[in-house]
């Protein structure tokens, strides 16, 4: 199954509003009508709108960082998915390593917001991955499950290809160290596996799969060429309009 591409970028704690504008405005004036690629942005809250207005009309997608799984309450500095819906962003970015290492998320949690997101025709991107000291005692394999059955508990047979997986490997990120390609891939398959498992192949061949771990131009091509990466969740490469661009057009050549 040919599974089409995203590159999201992931601007993480970066780019004031009116910065946040321009970047996208400058991305939109490259590839705003790009239709072989599903590309999205995620600013920072404070950014959402004016993306937004940047966006209007044109086949890039918004996102958002992050969400409470609640509609509402006393609830301080969070948002829910209802008030992202009002201003048009149609993805969150849920369970990242910095939001499960910085903010003690756990996987129940980050479920909670998964299947609130669904609710709301949100479409969830769910971070899983492991942490240097993980890998370096073999755990790989095995956070990365339970950081995906978890996630995805309570998720039906209906939702799951609205859903799409990012995997990071955590000492990957912002490190300037990327997995080598048969790492990337092999995890990237054994999700797979087990998204088979859980709903069965036909279902698991339509589920994305992003790489998240200092994916940049130098090293996408040859992620992207294999099976099982359909994508990349990017962090600082997603800052710069020529570096994104250069992903997008990466992903199109991988296709």
């Amino acid at each position: 199954m040919i599974r089409r591409k995203i590159i999201a970028g992931n601007w993480k704690m970066n780019k004031p509003a009116a910065d946040g504008g321009a970047l996208a405005k400058d991305i939109v004036e490259e590839i705003g009508r790009e239709t072989s690629v599903d590309i999205v942005l995620c600013p920072p809250f404070t950014a959402l709108q004016g993306v937004g207005h940047a966006l209007e009309g044109q086949a890039i997608k918004l996102g958002a960082q992050n969400m409470h799984p609640e509609k509402n309450g006393a609830y301080t500095g969070e948002v829910s998915a209802e008030m992202l819906r009002t201003l048009y962003v149609t993805h969150v970015i849920l369970g990242h390593s910095e939001r499960r290492t910085y903010f003690a998320e756990t996987d129940a949690f980050i479920n909670k917001k998964v299947l609130a997101a669904l609710t709301h025709q949100l479409k969830p991107i769910l971070c899983v991955g492991e942490t240097l000291a993980e890998r370096e005692a073999g755990s790989t394999l095995a956070v990365v499950q339970r950081h995906v059955e978890a996630g995805l508990a309570g998720v039906t047979k209906e939702q799951i290809t609205n859903v799409i997986i990012a995997y990071e490997p955590v000492w990957a990120i912002g490190t300037g160290k990327v997995a080598t390609t048969a790492q990337a891939q092999e995890a990237h398959a054994y999700i797979r596996a087990l998204l088979t498992k859980l709903y069965g192949a036909p279902l698991a061949q339509k589920v994305r799969i992003l790489y998240g771990g200092s994916m940049k131009p130098a090293n996408a091509a040859e992620l992207l060429a294999e099976k099982d990466i359909d994508g990349g969740l990017i962090g600082g490469a997603s800052l710069e309009a020529k570096s994104f661009i250069e992903l997008v057009k990466a992903a199109d050549a991988a296709k």
